[in-house]
C-alpha cells in the first residue's frame, strides 16, 4: 500500500544521506520534497505540514549525532516521526476478564463486516467467547454475509430484527448470555455509503443501549483524503476508541492511515490485509515505518514464518540448501504470503525487487521443469553447472541458457533469505543483526520463454 509514498521517500533520503553536514536551506529543500510525497500520497495537508514542521525543527543544526552524519541522522528524524505520526506504539483493544462489548463502526463497503469476522476469528484462537451480533439492518444481505461468517469461524450470531429497537436488542443478548455464556461480543453496526444523520442517530442509540467497551471506525484505505470527514464525523458522535484499516494489501496510496490516526488522535489496532479470515495483522507503527523506508520488518517476516510452521527449514544447514530444496521451499513460504511481499520484509530489499516480482503456480511448473532436467549431482551441486550443462538442462525442460542463469541467480538469493528464516523459524534463533541484504533479485516471473 505504502509503495510509492516509501520509493519517494526512499530517494528523498537517499540523496539527503550521503551528505556530512546539512545547510538550512538543504534541510529546508528536503522537507519540501517530502512534503509533496505525503501531499501525492493522500496524507492530509494539515498532517503533512505538521510533520515536516516538526522534523525540520529537529533537523536545522544538526551537524553529528553520535556515530551518525548529518545526513543519517535526518533519515533517523523522518523514521522516529514516522512511527509518532502511525500512533507511536502498538496498540490492542482493551480486554477484560468478562463483559467485553465491541461496537463495529464505518461506512458500507468499509470491510466492516468482513473485520467482525476476522476479529472473531482471531479472538477465538486466543481462547476466547466470541458472539457476533448482527445488527446492520440497512444492507439486506449484510446479516447473512455475518451468519456465513460466523459459521466459518465456529462462533454463534444474534441477528437483530427488523424494526427492533435498541432497548429490545439489549434485552435479547441479555437473554442470549444467561444460557450461552460469551466474554466477548462484537456488533457488526449498520453502514451507509454516505454519512448522514439517520445513521449516526441510530448507532449513538444503540451504542447508548449496550455500553461498548470498544468503538472501533473501520476504514477503507482507498477512501483517501475522505478518510478524515470520516474519521472525525465518527468520533464526535460515538466516540472513537481505536482504528481498524482495510485494504492494506491494494494499491491505496497510504494517505488514510496516516491521516485518520493523525486526526482522531486514535489508535490503529489492526490492519486488514487480505479477504481471508486470517488477513488481519495487528498494527505496529515501528514495522510500517520501516517498510515506508525501505528498512524491512524482520519481526514480521518471523512471525509469519512461524505461522506457516515451515517444519522443512530444518532439514539442512543454510549452506546446503541446494535446488531441489529451493523447489520445496518456494512451495513451503507460498503459505506466508506472495513471495514478494516476503522479499520486502527484509531490510534494504524493496527497492531491490523488480517491479511485479511475484510467484504463482505457472512459475512454479516452470522452475519444477528446469530443475527436474538436471541430473541429481546438479540439483545437489548447482555449482557444476557450467555452460555446456546449462545448454543440455534449457533444452531438456523448453527453456533458454538465459532462464537457467536466473534460476541459478535466484537459487543464490533465495538462499540467503532462507539463512534469515531459519535463523528464526526454529528454538534458538540469533539476532539478524549484521546480516546484509542479498543483491537485487531476478524476478522468477522472467522464468518463461
Amino acid at each position: 500500500m505504502f509503495e510509492a509514498l516509501g520509493s519517494k521517500l526512499q530517494d528523498i533520503l537517499d540523496r539527503v544521506g550521503r551528505e556530512r553536514q546539512l545547510t538550512e536551506p538543504q534541510v529546508k529543500a528536503a522537507m519540501r520534497e517530502i512534503r509533496m510525497a505525503l501531499l501525492e500520497a493522500d496524507v492530509n495537508f494539515g498532517v503533512a505540514k505538521d510533520f515536516v514542521a516538526r522534523v525540520s525543527e529537529k533537523a536545522v543544526g544538526q551537524e553529528v549525532m553520535g556515530s551518525l552524519n548529518a545526513g543519517q541522522t535526518v533519515v533517523k528524524l523522518v523514521h522516529d516521526e514516522l512511527i509518532e505520526t502511525l500512533g507511536g506504539k502498538t496498540h490492542q483493544p482493551e480486554l477484560r476478564t468478562d463483559g467485553n462489548v465491541w461496537f463495529m463502526v464505518g461506512l458500507q463497503g468499509a470491510g466492516k463486516t468482513t473485520s467482525t469476522g476476522k476479529l472473531a476469528a482471531h479472538y477465538k484462537a486466543k481462547g476466547r467467547r466470541v458472539l457476533l451480533v448482527a445488527a446492520d439492518t440497512q444492507r439486506p444481505a449484510a446479516r447473512d454475509q455475518l451468519e456465513v461468517l460466523a459459521n466459518q469461524v465456529g462462533v454463534p450470531v444474534l441477528k437483530v430484527q427488523d424494526g427492533e429497537t435498541p432497548q429490545e436488542t439489549r434485552r435479547r443478548l441479555d437473554e442470549h448470555l444467561k444460557t450461552d455464556y460469551r466474554d466477548l461480543v462484537i456488533v457488526d453496526t449498520a453502514g451507509r455509503l454516505q454519512i448522514d444523520e439517520a445513521l449516526m442517530d441510530q448507532l449513538a442509540a444503540l451504542q447508548d443501549e449496550l455500553k461498548p467497551t470498544e468503538t472501533l471506525l473501520v476504514v477503507d484505505a482507498m477512501t483517501g483524503q475522505e478518510a478524515l470527514n470520516v474519521a472525525q464525523t465518527f468520533d464526535q458522535r460515538v466516540h472513537l476508541s481505536g482504528l481498524i484499516i482495510t485494504k492494506m494489501d491494494g494499491d491505496a496510496r497510504g494517505g488514510a492511515a496516516l491521516s485518520a490516526r493523525s486526526v482522531t488522535g486514535k489508535p490503529i489496532y489492526f490492519a486488514g490485509t487480505s479477504e481471508k479470515l486470517q488477513g488481519l495483522d495487528q498494527f505496529h507503527p515501528d514495522r510500517v515505518a520501516g517498510r515506508i523506508l525501505g528498512m524491512g520488518d524482520v519481526l514480521g517476516l518471523i512471525e509469519r514464518a512461524q505461522q506457516a510452521d515451515l517444519k522443512a527449514m530444518d532439514v539442512k544447514k543454510p549452506g546446503e540448501f541446494d535446488l531441489e530444496d529451493l523447489l520445496t521451499q518456494l512451495r513451503q513460504i507460498r503459505k506466508m504470503g506472495p513471495l514478494g511481499d516476503l522479499m520486502k520484509l527484509i531490510p534494504g530489499m524493496s527497492r531491490a525487487l523488480p517491479e511485479g516480482f511475484n510467484i504463482d503456480e505457472k512459475q512454479l511448473q516452470r522452475i519444477d521443469a528446469m530443475i527436474s532436467s538436471m541430473t541429481a549431482k546438479e540439483r545437489r551441486n548447482p555449482k557444476i553447472i557450467d555452460g555446456r550443462r546449462r545448454k543440455r538442462i534449457a533444452a531438456g525442460s523448453g527453456h533458454t541458457v538465459q532462464d537457467i542463469n536466473k534460476l541459478l541467480k535466484m537459487h543464490e538469493q533465495m538462499k540467503e533469505m532462507m539463512k534469515m528464516l531459519q535463523r528464526f523459524s526454529g528454538p534458538g534463533g540469533k539476532g539478524m543483526r549484521g546480516m546484509k541484504p542479498p543483491r537485487a533479485p531476478m524476478g522468477p516471473q522472467n522464468l518463461k520463454r
